[in-house]
């Protein structure tokens, strides 16, 4: 589990809440049609975008911001560089017996011991890269989306209540509710967009992007195997991908 995800939005959401149970009773920010205006309104908008399919697999892919496990890069460096010190004794057939937890990394192989072409692999590995890299993006683009969305049908829902407000100004007891669903949607909107759905769109964004690096490393890797490189070569070659205070040359980032 992403604890940084889950410990910052409940502790956004803690403080949103504990500001209003200090402001009075909880009662007063519970507006069911603000909450039909910003919350059902936001997902319709979005999902007219989209196909059903594609906004249904948002939520799937939405997971991966509080879930989500992936390999340090300087475990697949020493797995590589381990499997490329055996390639060079005993071939490419010598990595059938390699243990290998990692999909992508599995793929690359399988292909080398196959006998592919290296154009070939690395034509289908990037390949693979692009689509994984395309299928996360595409889910940050929903939230994101909800994102943008949401303060405006905050703003809608805002008119509305005005609307509704200055229709009945000659009933007091009327103003009271319709400024209600005026100001609330606007919070509900501004809540929805900045608390919930921007920050997973920018954690898919980065769960794309170390995915699509580890994917790159273990790609050169692979090439760097088929190419019959040193194995101490590959390692400093694949270092490349980590910060500087982490290849172990004394360097400073």
């Amino acid at each position: 589990m992403d604890l940084a995800t889950v410990i910052g939005m409940l502790g956004a959401i803690g403080f949103v809440v504990m500001a209003m149970l200090m402001g009075g009773s909880m009662s007063m920010f519970i507006n069911v049609p603000s909450l039909l205006i910003v919350f059902g309104g936001s997902l319709f908008v979005v999902l007219s975008q989209f196909t059903l399919g594609q906004f249904f697999g948002a939520g799937k892919i939405a997971g991966k911001a509080f879930m989500f496990k992936i390999e340090p890069p300087e475990e697949l460096i020493e797995k590589i560089v381990e499997m490329a010190d055996a390639a060079r004794k005993g071939g490419f057939l010598a990595l059938e017996e390699a243990e290998i937890s990692n999909e992508f990394m599995q793929k690359g192989v399988d292909m080398l011991v196959d006998g592919h072409d290296i154009e070939v692999v690395r034509e289908t590995l990037s390949k693979d890269i692009k689509m994984t890299s395309d299928r996360h993006e595409f889910g940050a683009t929903i939230f994101k989306g909800m994102g943008d969305v949401a303060p405006a049908m905050g703003m809608i829902g805002t008119l509305v209540g005005l609307v509704a407000m200055l229709s009945n100004m000659d009933d007091p007891k009327s103003i009271g509710p319709a400024m209600a669903v005026a100001l609330l949607t606007t919070l509900y909107g501004a809540f929805f967009a900045n608390i919930v759905c921007l920050p997973i769109a920018v954690k898919l964004s980065n769960r794309a992007a170390e995915e699509q690096l580890n994917q790159s490393l273990i790609l050169d890797g692979i090439v760097g195997i088929a190419d019959g490189q040193n194995p101490r070569v590959i390692d400093g070659i694949l270092k490349n991908y980590l910060a500087a205070s982490k290849r172990g040359s004394g360097e400073e980032e």
